[in-house]
């Protein structure tokens, strides 16, 4: 796996650690050596007029990648401040707390607020990848200190507070401006509150040959675009649209039109041959006014939904369905039709109620609550570990899983997770899902397998998120249909 996208847990990394120092007969200090050298640099590139540097260290090794950064800080003209939250607990953070006092430092303790030295940057080398617990005492109220103190803060490896496994702060968690990531990247960066915690991310490989991380499967992975998009065959010029699918959107309960106008328009934006919509008679005439591609057909009950199926190719199921009975009726219909379907919403939270396994290819793309339901837990439990989240909904529907949000999971049985790198808060607003459902089940329509349409779906869906949110605020969930187009494209020959 490219070294550049693989995603790991501490676990994995403690390993990776030790195999490159006996690989490569590399001591431990060596490798910190090279961190602190690496974290100076991103230092100096990202603040290169400040000359006030505070230092905050732990025990660990972390706590040793500082002392030494402080040591290069201090070489290099930098006026630098080491604040010691405890002795250190490792001989090489001993070994780099004694080459800090060597070269004319000292160490300021942490007494509280007051005591932290003022600074232009604070470097956070308080804890590393291994925190499993909350922070208390003196080191949650220095990080309380760090994230008050209105100053930059650049994080060695993993903001401490922060799971480098799950993404979820443990509790007090240092906010950093950026963060530089050490030999490879974490599973906790890109997910989760680990995004905002860390800031913008940088890795540093610390001139590690990629042969080391290849004996450790790295069972995550962030998506890659070019990868993602070559999968969707370019187009020739002598086609028709029933090469492209038959996309059935199923929903809108009085009252909810505009999610199945949404998710029914996406399809067609995102490159659907056919997209008809069956819904309450109470939407037709607006759907037809604002979409007149849309097929559009009032649906009373489950026998009228029986003609739309036997056209449909693939399903987009579930946005403004309701629970009542007349959705319940259709998604148990649409469901028994066994087509390869998107479900999304009520179509999800039936899902919850009435559990089965997939045996025809299904994406479920629930957002946290969505999936607490389907896992009879809670959305706190999901944010806690959303990796263990998405894997758990595939592996009990045994369907592919976009587990949405920031830095939303695709998983599916058996297979690493893939992690969106893109999107914005922006996106955190009405209808943004609908219009997923129906691009991922355009692309279904479009012959890409479940796992290739959720990915591709997911990454569409956030990298045209990203061009439309450049307009300003006030992002709209219909504001992607233009972006979409243009980040899928046609790629036609000639």
């Amino acid at each position: 796996m490219n070294p550049s996208r693989a995603l790991y847990t501490a676990a994995q990394m403690r390993r990776i650690d030790a195999a490159a120092g006996a690989t490569l007969d590399l001591a431990g200090p060596a490798l910190m050596q090279r961190a602190a050298q690496a974290a100076f640099e991103v230092l100096c590139r990202r603040w290169p007029g400040a000359l006030r540097i505070a230092v905050c260290c732990g025990g660990g090794k972390n706590g040793g990648d500082g002392y030494l950064l402080a040591r290069l800080a201090r070489q290099a003209g930098r006026d630098v401040s080491v604040v010691a939250l405890t002795a250190p607990q490792d001989p090489d953070t001993q070994a780099a707390a004694d080459a800090w006092r060597a070269s004319g430092g000292f160490l300021h303790p942490f007494t509280g607020q007051a005591s932290l030295p003022p600074a232009e940057v604070y470097v956070d080398a308080l804890f590393g990848i291994g925190l499993n617990r909350p922070l208390q005492g003196a080191a949650a109220a220095l990080v309380d200190a760090l994230n008050a103190s209105g100053v930059p803060i650049l994080a060695l490896d993993i903001p401490s507070g922060l799971s480098a496994d799950t993404g979820a702060a443990l509790g007090a968690c240092v906010r950093a401006a950026a963060t530089v990531s050490f030999i490879a990247w974490k599973r906790g960066q890109h997910t989760g509150a680990g995004i905002d915690a860390c800031g913008e991310l940088e890795l540093a490989l610390l001139e590690l040959p990629s042969s080391v991380l290849t004996e450790e499967p790295a069972g995550a992975a962030l998506l890659d675009w070019a990868e993602l998009r070559s999968r969707l065959p370019a187009r020739r010029r002598d086609v028709h649209k029933g090469l492209y699918g038959h996309v059935l959107a199923v929903g809108g309960d009085r009252g909810y039109g505009g999610a199945i106008r949404l998710a029914g328009e996406a399809a067609l934006r995102s490159g659907a041959g056919l997209v008809s919509v069956a819904t309450h008679e109470e939407h037709l005439a607006p759907l037809l006014a604002a979409r007149p591609e849309l097929m559009v057909a009032a649906t009373g009950g489950p026998q009228e939904l029986d003609a739309l199926l036997d056209r449909a190719t693939t399903l987009a199921l579930g946005p403004g369905l309701g629970q009542r009975s007349w959705g319940h009726a259709l998604w148990h219909r649409a469901l028994a039709s066994a087509k390869p379907a998107v479900l999304d919403a009520d179509a999800l939270n039936l899902l919850a109620r009435h559990p089965r396994r997939f045996t025809t290819p299904a994406v479920l793309t629930p957002h946290p609550a969505e999936a607490a339901r389907l896992l009879a837990s809670d959305s706190a439990s999901v944010q806690a570990n959303r990796y263990a989240a998405a894997l758990a909904i595939a592996e009990r529907y045994d369907a592919v899983v976009v587990l949405k949000g920031a830095g939303s999971l695709v998983a599916a049985p058996g297979r690493a997770v893939a992690v969106c790198p893109w999107g914005n808060p922006g996106m955190a607003s009405g209808g943004m899902g609908d219009v997923l459902t129906g691009v991922i089940a355009a692309l279904l329509a479009q012959g890409l397998d479940a796992w290739d349409a959720a990915c591709l779906g997911a990454a569409a869906h956030a990298r045209a998120g990203d061009i439309a949110a450049a307009d300003g605020a006030g992002l709209l969930a219909a504001d992607l249909f233009a972006p979409l187009r243009r980040v899928l494209g046609s790629r036609a020959h000639g």
